[in-house]
C-alpha cells in the first residue's frame, strides 16, 4: 500500500518551466502543485500543508525573496523548507538573500534533474517522518490523556515515592481518599507525612528496605493510615517496585484501597456469628436442662412427657413472639395468651388485667417460664383441677418494676408444700437471676404468687387486658425413648467433689440449676448460683473458694474483671460459656472451656482436673 501523497508546490512565472518540473517530479506519492505567482502560492498555501517548496526568483510583481519572507512571518508556513530555482548568474549576494530568507539550498538554471531529484526524495522522506512523529505523538497525548482520566477517577489512592523515600505522585485519589491536595504532598518525604503513623511508617519502611536489597518486587500490606480530618481509615495497599538496569530501585507505585467499611461489616459478621452460636448453645442448654430437671422430678416417661414438651412449646413460643418484634422485646399480654393458645387453661376461667407492658428478651424468656410452671401447677395440683376454679392475674408498674400477681381460688384447699419442687426453684430463680423477687402464700383458700421484676420499659396506659379467644392447641408429639440422662451420668461421679466448695456464675436460671444439680450430687459444697457481674465480683474477692464454673457473659456484660480477681487469689475457674474461644475476650481465650449445652460428665471431669482430683 502506497503512503499518502506528498505535497510539493512549485511556484514560476513560466507555463513551460512549470509544465518541465511538474514532469520531471512525477510519481505516484508526490502532488505537484503549481502557482504563476507569488499571490496564488499564499492562497494555495491556505489551504494545503506542503512537504517543499520551489520557489522561481524572478517573477513580476511579488519576486521568489518577497514570497519566501511572507511564509517565515506566517506560523503556518514557516517550517516548509525552500529551494531557489533560479536562471539569473550566480551572484553572492543573490545567494545570501535567497537564505537570509529562509531558503535550504539555492540552485540554478538548467537544473540538474538528477540532483534536484534527490533534493527533493530527501525533503519529501524528512516530512513523511515529521508527519509519522506528530501522529505518533498525538496516539501517545491521547494514551497519556486516557490513563490520566482513569487515574484521576480511579477509587484508589494512588501514590509513587522515589529512591529518597520523597513523594513523587499524588493523584487525585488519594486527594478524595486523605483531604490532602497535590501542591501540599509532591517533594515531601513519607516520613514527615500525617497520614502515616509510627507503626505505618515502620511496616512501610521495612518494605522499602527490602525492595532496595533486590527482595521483593511487590508486595500488600494492610496498614491504618489517617485522615486530614483525623479519622483512621483501615487499607490495602498495593506496592510495586520500578528497578533501572542495574537493578537499582528507582521508584515505587503504593495503590491504596479503603477497606473501612469491609473490615467493619466482617468484625460484624464475625460478632453477629458469634453471639448467634452463643445463643442456640444457650438455648440448647435450657432445653438440656429443662429436660434433665423434668427427668428427676417425673415419675416415668408418661409424666415425663407431657410436661417436658409443655415447657418446650413455652420456651418457642416466648421465641417466636420475640423473633416477631425483632428480638427487641415482647409483650407480656401476649406471653399470657400463649398459654391459652397452647390449651394449658381454658380461657372463661382465666382473667388478666393491666398494662401494656412490652420486657426485653430475657426477661420475657423467663417470664414465659414462669407462667407457663404456674398454669401447668394450677391445672394439676391448684384451683384450675377441679371443675369450679379459676386463676385471676393483676400486673402493674410502679417505680421501674413489674408487680405481678397470680390468684387462684375456687380449688382444693391449699397447704405448704413438704419440700421445694423443680416448678417452685424454677420460678424463685428465674425471677432472682433478672433481679426481682417471687413470693409464694399459700391460703387455704388458693394459692397466690407475687412477683416483681425490674421493668425499664415505657409503660402504656393501664386498662384491663383483653386476651384473645384461644386457638386450638397443637397436638402433643408422642414422646421418644429417652438416652441416658444427664443426672444419671453425674450420680457416677456421686461424692468426688466432696468438701470442695464450688461457687456457680450463671445467669440463665435453667442452665445454673442443672450445674447445681450435676455438682450437688458429686458432693461438692455449692455457692450461687450468682447471676449478676457486681455479685459474682464481690464474691470472688472475699469467699473461701475452690473452685468457680464462670459464665462467659454475665447480662450483656463481659467477666474479664472476675477471673483476674480469681488469678489475682490462685482460684481456679472453668469456664462454662455458649461462646467458643475464638469468640471470648483475648483475656479469656485461653482458659479451659466447657461449651453449652455440656454434658454433664464432660463437666465434672472438668471441674475434677481443674481440682486435681484423681490426679
Amino acid at each position: 500500500m502506497l503512503p499518502s501523497p506528498v505535497r510539493i508546490l512549485v511556484v514560476d512565472d513560466v507555463q513551460e518551466n512549470l509544465d518541465a518540473l511538474e514532469a520531471l517530479l512525477a510519481r505516484e506519492d508526490l502532488d505537484v502543485v503549481r502557482a504563476r505567482s507569488g499571490r496564488e502560492a499564499l492562497e494555495r498555501l491556505l489551504v494545503d500543508e506542503f512537504a517543499l517548496a520551489l520557489l522561481d526568483v524572478q517573477m513580476p510583481g511579488m519576486d521568489g525573496f518577497e514570497l519566501a519572507e511572507l511564509m517565515r512571518g506566517t506560523e503556518r508556513t514557516r517550517r516548509i523548507p525552500i529551494i531557489f530555482l533560479t536562471a539569473v548568474a550566480t551572484d553572492d549576494t543573490r545567494h545570501f538573500r535567497g537564505y537570509e530568507a529562509g531558503a535550504v539550498d539555492y540552485l540554478l538554471k538548467p537544473l540538474d534533474s538528477m540532483v534536484l531529484r534527490s533534493k527533493v526524495d530527501i525533503f519529501v522522506e524528512l516530512h513523511r517522518q515529521r508527519l509519522e512523529l506528530a501522529s505518533q505523538r498525538d496516539e501517545l497525548a491521547s494514551a497519556l490523556g486516557r490513563l490520566q482520566a482513569h487515574r484521576d477517577n480511579s477509587p484508589l489512592a494512588i501514590v509513587e515515592i522515589d529512591a529518597r523515600q520523597q513523594i513523587t505522585a499524588w493523584s487525585m485519589g488519594a486527594e478524595r481518599l486523605f483531604g490532602w491536595r497535590e501542591e501540599e504532598m509532591l517533594g515531601r518525604a513519607i516520613s514527615a507525612g500525617e497520614w502515616l503513623d509510627d507503626a505505618a511508617l515502620a511496616s512501610l519502611q521495612a518494605l522499602i528496605d527490602d525492595m532496595r536489597e533486590g527482595g521483593k518486587r511487590r508486595d500488600m500490606l494492610e496498614l491504618a493510615l489517617s485522615r486530614r480530618n483525623g479519622a483512621t481509615l483501615e487499607t490495602e495497599c498495593y506496592c510495586s517496585a520500578l528497578c533501572d538496569q542495574n537493578d537499582q530501585l528507582l521508584s515505587i507505585n503504593i495503590q491504596i484501597v479503603d477497606v473501612t467499611e469491609r473490615k467493619r461489616a466482617e468484625n460484624t459478621r464475625r460478632l453477629l456469628v458469634g453471639e448467634l452460636n452463643h445463643r442456640v448453645k444457650n438455648t440448647l442448654a435450657s432445653v438440656q436442662a429443662i429436660a434433665s430437671q423434668t427427668l428427676r422430678h417425673s415419675s416415668g416417661p408418661s409424666e415425663f412427657a407431657p410436661t417436658f414438651i409443655g415447657r418446650i412449646h413455652a420456651l418457642s413460643k416466648a421465641h417466636s413472639l420475640l423473633s416477631e418484634a425483632t428480638w427487641k422485646s415482647a409483650s407480656l399480654r401476649d406471653l399470657v395468651q400463649g398459654q391459652l393458645d397452647m390449651g394449658v387453661i381454658a380461657p372463661d376461667r382465666l382473667s388478666a388485667k393491666g398494662p401494656d407492658v412490652q420486657l426485653a428478651p430475657e426477661p420475657a424468656l423467663h417470664l414465659a417460664m414462669v407462667i407457663h410452671e404456674l398454669a401447668t401447677n394450677a391445672v394439676k395440683y391448684g384451683a384450675l383441677s377441679t371443675p369450679t376454679g379459676r386463676v385471676d392475674l393483676d400486673w402493674s408498674l410502679a417505680e421501674g418494676k413489674l408487680f405481678f400477681e397470680w390468684k387462684e381460688s375456687g380449688g382444693p384447699p391449699v397447704a405448704p408444700p413438704r419440700r421445694t419442687g423443680f416448678g417452685s426453684a424454677l420460678i424463685e430463680r428465674s425471677l432472682r437471676s433478672e433481679g426481682g423477687t417471687a413470693k409464694a402464700t399459700y391460703d387455704p383458700a388458693g394459692l397466690q404468687w407475687s412477683l416483681t421484676l425490674p421493668c425499664p420499659m415505657q409503660e402504656g396506659e393501664s386498662r384491663s387486658t383483653g386476651l384473645a379467644p384461644a386457638t386450638a392447641p397443637a397436638a402433643a408429639p408422642v414422646a421418644a425413648p429417652l438416652p441416658a440422662s444427664a443426672a444419671k451420668a453425674a450420680s457416677r461421679a456421686s461424692g468426688s467433689m466432696h468438701g470442695k466448695s464450688v461457687l456457680v456464675v450463671e445467669d440463665e436460671p435453667l442452665v445454673a440449676l442443672d450445674i447445681v444439680s450435676v455438682l450437688s450430687e458429686a458432693g461438692a459444697s455449692v455457692i450461687g448460683p450468682v447471676t449478676n457481674k457486681a455479685d459474682a465480683l464481690e464474691s470472688a474477692q472475699h469467699l473461701p473458694l475452690d473452685l468457680v464454673l464462670l459464665d462467659g457473659n454475665l447480662q450483656g456484660e463481659t467477666v474479664e474483671d472476675i477471673a483476674e480477681a480469681l488469678r489475682g487469689r490462685n482460684i481456679p475457674f472453668l469456664m462454662v460459656s455458649g461462646y467458643g474461644a475464638s469468640h471470648l475476650p483475648e483475656a479469656l481465650s485461653q482458659e479451659r472451656i466447657v461449651l453449652k449445652p455440656f454434658v454433664a460428665g464432660e463437666l465434672l471431669r472438668s471441674a475434677e482436673q481443674m481440682l486435681h482430683i484423681g490426679a
